[in-house]
């Protein structure tokens, strides 16, 4: 049986990180930097750890679904370029890529990226117990994603049909504040733990990053820079409250001020660094030698409107 191959792409969370969890909003988007897995029979040989449980929940998945599969060996490799554990959703790309990868070797056929994201969104789980999806479900369909998960049972989703505005876009970086000593499930923990000791305070600051999440959208339609930047403002200032930025975060984007704003993307980090952050400049060569100066790891913000894809 020849090769079979996948790929997926990496996504950056707009607004909403955090407060999705809880049955808020979140705007994401898909970016151009992508993970693939291939799949061949073979002697059952992997180049990741996780390979093992992945294959395990697949085959649940399908089994429950009633869905035929052929049981065979499988030679399984993964190569990215995606950076792991800074908030890019490498785990969400993986759980995407793999999913119909698998699917497609288990069964002998491909399936729709709508059954492709329901077996994902079990094998994210994985990588996070308390997953909303959102990740997954990015990295399958791509583009702009409006995302809401209500309950377990109950997940919507709507594929944004615009553009993030050229004169937003272009003046976008993503700026890498170091690997957060905790994982993402860890992250998420932690604002359960505030959740349950501090009700009233943690739902009020989910509430407002719901308005914000609504605003940022506004802002994209209304192409409007100034009111996107006062979007970023008040969305960091209420993940700062919650307690998923670390200090040296908050350190880096006072330094970074004279050049623009930012916030934390994806679970965050509270001891060392928060991952990669997402930041607004209107001064973007001033910056970029600054940062290439001071040695700072940063990327260039490039939308992605392609989701998973059959590479072989």
């Amino acid at each position: 049986m020849k090769k079979i191959s996948y790929s997926a792409p990496a996504k950056v969370i707009l607004t909403g990180e955090h407060a999705v969890v809880y049955g808020k909003p979140a705007l994401v988007s898909a970016l151009d930097k992508r993970l693939t897995v291939s799949v061949a029979e073979g002697r059952g040989q992997h180049n990741d750890v996780n390979i093992p449980e992945i294959i395990s929940v697949i085959k649940k998945y399908l089994q429950v679904n009633k869905h035929p599969i052929t049981e065979k060996k499988s030679d399984v490799v993964i190569s990215s370029d995606i950076p792991i554990g800074r908030g890019l959703g490498s785990s969400g790309a993986l759980s995407v890529a793999s999913s119909a990868a698998l699917i497609e070797f288990f069964t002998g056929r491909q399936f729709t990226p709508e059954e492709i994201n329901n077996c994902a969104y079990q094998v994210e789980k994985i990588f996070h117990k308390n997953a909303s999806g959102v990740d997954p479900t990015t990295s399958c369909f791509g583009g702009l994603i409006f995302y809401r998960k209500e309950f377990e049972f109950l997940k919507t989703f709507s594929s944004l049909h615009i553009k993030i505005p050229k004169k937003i876009a272009e003046n976008l970086l993503l700026i890498d504040s170091g690997k957060p000593s905790e994982s993402t499930l860890e992250m998420v923990q932690m604002v359960g733990d505030l959740y349950n000791k501090k009700v009233s305070f943690t739902e009020k600051a989910l509430l407002q990053i719901e308005k914000i999440t609504k605003r940022m959208v506004v802002s994209l339609i209304k192409e409007d820079k100034e009111f996107f930047k006062q979007t970023i403002i008040d969305n960091e200032k209420l993940l700062e409250t919650i307690g998923v930025v670390s200090q040296s975060t908050k350190n880096l984007f006072k330094t970074l001020k004279p050049f623009g704003v930012g916030k934390i993307t994806g679970g965050g980090g509270r001891k060392t660094g928060s991952g990669f952050t997402l930041f607004y400049t209107d001064r973007k060569s001033d910056m970029e030698s600054y940062l290439k100066k001071r040695k700072i790891n940063y990327l260039l913000f490039t939308s992605s409107f392609e989701g998973v894809k059959k590479i072989i």
